[in-house]
């Protein structure tokens, strides 16, 4: 009897490694490649990996559950991080692999009594990677200079009168401000927003005029795609000829 059923239906299946769960193919790989990199690497190279894309603590049960490793081993990984970060000379604790031990031990002792400039913080019941405080003022120049400051009104106004009357002197400048514009034109210069174009050949005062990063600011390809201005003046047709009136 049992012959004409597997005549009938073919020879019994015989069970895949991993099919346990009903899963294809697919999952099969991925659970193949995640193994393989655990093997490949130690804890405290899987736990970089993990913390450097956190952008919240992670909590060691966390760690441990995407690591697949105790928590008492994941805790001793955690400390040999801080102390290796910390410029200490012992890195106890974060082995992984055996593959990788030997290389892990290296890398801490040519690294030993150099801290980093980053550290590993145990806060919110999680660790996580955070600028060392002793580099807080670089960090904080560095995110001033990405974000400057607004410019004031009398550079904006300054900024106007270069970009519709360019070439133009800082003499000339001042004359339609009726100010001093020195300390104004220093800083749209350090802003990039305008640039040296030439000299006055009578005067041989420096001529200045838009630049490209203003442009790009602006949104446009070219200075004759700024708006017409003639509107919001008195005497439209004075300094401005190059507006169509």
């Amino acid at each position: 009897m049992t012959e004409q059923v597997e005549t009938m239906h073919g020879p019994a299946a015989t069970p895949e490694p991993g099919d346990g769960s009903g899963a294809g193919p697919g999952a099969d790989a991925a659970e193949t490649e995640l193994a393989r990199a655990r093997e490949a690497h130690t804890l405290a190279q899987q736990l970089e990996a993990l913390l450097i894309v956190a952008d919240e603590p992670l909590s060691v049960v966390a760690l441990a559950t995407a690591t697949d490793r105790p928590l008492r081993e994941v805790k001793a990984a955690l400390a040999g991080l801080i102390a290796d970060y910390d410029g200490a000379l012992v890195r106890p604790g974060a082995s992984g692999g055996a593959s990788g031990d030997a290389g892990a031990s290296g890398d801490a002792a040519a690294g030993a009594g150099s801290p980093r400039g980053f550290e590993l913080r145990e806060v919110a019941g999680g660790y996580r990677f955070y600028v060392r405080e002793s580099l807080d003022p670089v960090v904080a120049d560095f995110v001033q200079q990405q974000t400057p400051a607004k410019l004031s009104q009398a550079a904006l106004e300054t900024l106007a009168v270069v970009a519709y009357r360019q070439p133009i002197s800082r003499g000339a400048i001042a004359s339609i401000r009726a100010v001093n514009v020195d300390s104004v034109v220093r800083t749209l210069l350090a802003r990039g927003l305008i640039t040296e174009v030439g000299q006055d050949p009578e005067t041989t005062a420096t001529l200045y005029g838009t630049s490209e990063a203003l442009l790009r600011h602006l949104g446009i390809d070219d200075i004759s795609e700024l708006p017409p201005i003639a509107p919001l003046l008195d005497d439209p047709a004075e300094g401005f000829e190059h507006e169509s009136l």
